[in-house]
């Protein structure tokens, strides 16, 4: 809460741009190796092939690749979303105060949520 104004200070830096493919690739690793979606491939993908239709391999390929590519749509208008966000918000010091604000306060009410639900052991 109190170090709300320091925010303002990381998106003024000259902190340099990214690097775009070696995200991009960092990207492509993480979602190739969640575990989520590995488990999901193995475990729900498999409930949609019909096996008297022939060709497992190529219906599973087919419901990947379409998987594969809703995923990759919503990411991208999610991620052009954020950066629009991102844009709006850091045009004004006192927006980007407002948003440490209430980050500090929502964690601030989490934690005394906490403590008075806690167990009761």
């Amino acid at each position: 809460w109190r170090g709300r104004g320091a925010l303002y200070a990381s998106f003024t830096g000259a902190a340099p741009a990214p690097d775009g493919r070696r995200t991009f690739w960092e990207g492509f690793v993480v979602g190739v190796s969640n575990p989520k979606t590995i488990v999901f491939f193995a475990a729900v993908l498999p409930q949609f092939v019909d096996r008297s239709q022939g060709q497992v391999a190529v219906q599973m390929l087919v419901l990947g690749l379409v998987f594969s590519a809703i995923a990759l749509t919503l990411d991208m208008v999610w991620g052009l979303l954020a950066s629009g966000a991102r844009d709006w918000f850091a045009r004004s010091p006192r927006r980007l105060s407002a948003v440490g604000g209430v980050g500090g306060l929502t964690m601030i009410g989490l934690g005394v949520g906490v403590a008075a639900t806690g167990r009761q052991d």
